[in-house]
């Protein structure tokens, strides 16, 4: 086991807070000298099926502590994933089914060990104790904390001084989390910036039944392709899993090592920072060459896309991907894709205007309007046979065409005299 100094160097990478470190310091110090693990809890409530890379965040810093040769609970909500956390909700939630949660997490069971290592992972379920709860051990759960406090949080805050609704369930759902870190006898709690709230009522209820407090550890949420917004299915901004490392998908190029590829260079840092499993002295040497520009972050991308596909696909898928993507963006080459482009066949005589290119992306779904078409054609977003088009008055001649439009749409166009 390394020395407490050198484990909190390795958990403080990527934290944006610790409750606090000092305290973390002195239970790795007791850890150490007794040669017993720490307690490591992360909750996961299974409201969806699948995980993406936002997810992995907290997952990666779990497979830390179990580098570090502590015992980590992978707790799933079966309990709780049925209310829904009200954390940044504006409305009451729907409550789930607990066959729809139990599905979500076979599926999450499933997906953690792609991070996880499954022989020093133990699974648990809060339903195990939360179920079994009396009504009057539910009632004195309440009696811990104070409407006063619970509106202290600025979600329910909002809602109380908007007049909007919040039922007596959603007061219930932190002091039930809480509660998970009492039954666990947490060391250490894990969880997102906007799981604070949440986090810190474990240590409240824990001191207020005579538990030594966990430490909280929060880590920060992981903006999405877009850049701006949190990593979201919902938003189509993620990175899956369980995507496959390359394919071209409804005329666009696709698959986890393109979405690597596409994070905005001003979040390279972060996402090597929080997914990658690089060491602490490499990550330093890469942060310093980003910013004095004696490294790439073209470069910097695609050694986070190997890592991260070879994780979740295979070297081999990771081999492959790369040389997919230096043949399409490096070189032009387009001859092992050209098999999966969409065909749009066109008969030069059919009409007046069969030809003519804005129509013809109209047709072929590339845009929505021929304005539209014009309009990237003039900006210079349209390349026929990997040669840019300035004419938006141009009319395809009899034989193939291969559009581009962007850096990823593409369409066959054959036209027949």
């Amino acid at each position: 086991m390394l020395s407490p100094e050198k484990q909190l160097e390795i958990i403080r990478r990527g934290a944006v807070e610790i409750i606090s470190e000092q305290d973390l310091l002195k239970k790795l110090e007791r850890s150490f000298k007794e040669n017993r693990p720490l307690r490591i809890k992360a909750g996961f409530d299974p409201t969806a099926p699948d995980i993406h890379l936002g997810h992995t965040v907290l997952l990666e810093k779990m497979r830390q502590f179990q580098d570090l040769g502590h015992k980590v609970t992978f707790l799933i909500g079966d309990f709780t994933g049925m209310i829904g956390d009200p954390t940044g909700k504006n409305e009451t939630r729907k409550i789930l089914t607990k066959d729809i949660v139990l599905k979500n997490a076979e599926t999450y069971k499933n997906q953690v060990f792609r991070v996880l290592d499954p022989e020093k992972t133990e699974v648990r379920f809060n339903s195990e104790w939360l179920e079994k709860m009396s009504a009057i051990e539910v009632a004195q759960l309440g009696a811990f904390e104070t409407v006063a406090r619970m509106l202290e949080r600025e979600d329910f805050k909002k809602r109380f001084r908007g007049g909007q609704p919040i039922s007596i369930l959603e007061f219930y759902y932190p002091l039930f989390q809480a509660y998970d870190s009492v039954a666990l006898r947490s060391d250490l709690e894990l969880g997102g910036t906007d799981q604070k709230f949440n986090l810190l009522m474990g240590r409240s209820i824990q001191r207020a039944m005579g538990m030594e407090e966990q430490i909280v550890l929060m880590m920060p949420l992981l903006e999405g392709l877009d850049g701006v917004n949190k990593m979201s299915k919902s938003l189509g901004n993620y990175i899956g899993i369980n995507e496959p490392a390359f394919e071209y998908v409804n005329g666009e190029l696709a698959g986890m090592f393109k979405k690597v590829m596409s994070v905005p260079d001003s979040l390279i840092e972060r996402y090597f920072e929080l997914l990658s499993r690089i060491s602490v002295g490499t990550f330093k040497e890469l942060k310093d060459g980003l910013k004095t520009g004696t490294k790439d972050p073209r470069d910097a991308k695609k050694a986070l896309a190997i890592e991260l596909v070879t994780r979740y696909c295979s070297a081999e898928e990771a081999e492959k991907a790369l040389g997919k993507y230096h043949a399409v963006f490096e070189e032009k080459d387009l001859s092992d894709l050209e098999a999966t482009f969409p065909v749009l066949n066109i008969c030069a005589g059919s009409s007046e205007n069969s030809t003519w290119l804005p129509q013809v992306m109209k047709e072929a779904g590339l845009v929505k309007g021929t304005g539209e078409a014009m309009r990237l054609i003039k900006q210079g977003g349209v390349k026929i046979n990997e040669s840019a088009v300035s004419d938006s008055y141009m009319k395809l001649s009899p034989g193939e065409h291969i559009i581009k439009v962007g850096k990823k749409k593409f369409y066959k166009i054959i036209v027949s005299k």
